[in-house]
């Protein structure tokens, strides 16, 4: 074997230990943008659970109202019953305000994945790929 051997193994081995201790911190970065990315999603999915609950408690004192609003159409004048029938009709619209709102938040946590960290991770692995055949080519 000659010195140019030598240092030809030397450098493909500093090379391979370089690659391996990169692909490493790629891997580690990689999964730290995924958890962030997860905990954003989680954080979005839950805000738009919360307002669907919130419109469902609003659409139950709608109801309430609204048989308020009957008796009250029942056993009263018109002024009564018309002021009722109109916190009634607020209410509903309180309800499907808060419903739209909670599915647009629901609506942008889903589908869960880590779309952002995945796409880095393609294109990390195609740079590593294009530059191995590119050093395997005469």
């Amino acid at each position: 074997m000659t010195h140019t051997d030598a240092r030809t193994d030397q450098s493909t081995a500093e090379l391979v230990s370089r690659l391996s201790e990169q692909v490493t911190t790629l891997v580690r970065d990689e999964l730290a943008l995924a958890r962030i990315e997860m905990t954003e999603k989680g954080k979005k999915a839950g805000k738009g659970a919360g307002l669907l609950g919130g419109a469902g408690v609003i659409a139950l004192y709608g109801v309430g109202a609204l048989l308020v609003t009957v008796g009250a159409a029942l056993s009263l004048v018109m002024p009564v019953w018309a002021a009722a029938l109109i916190v009634t009709v607020a209410l509903f619209c309180g309800a499907g305000i808060a419903a739209l709102a909670g599915k647009r938040e629901v609506q942008q946590a889903v589908p869960p994945t880590p779309e952002a960290a995945i796409a880095s991770g393609r294109r990390d692995v195609n740079e590593i790929m294009t530059a191995a055949r590119r050093r395997t080519q005469p």
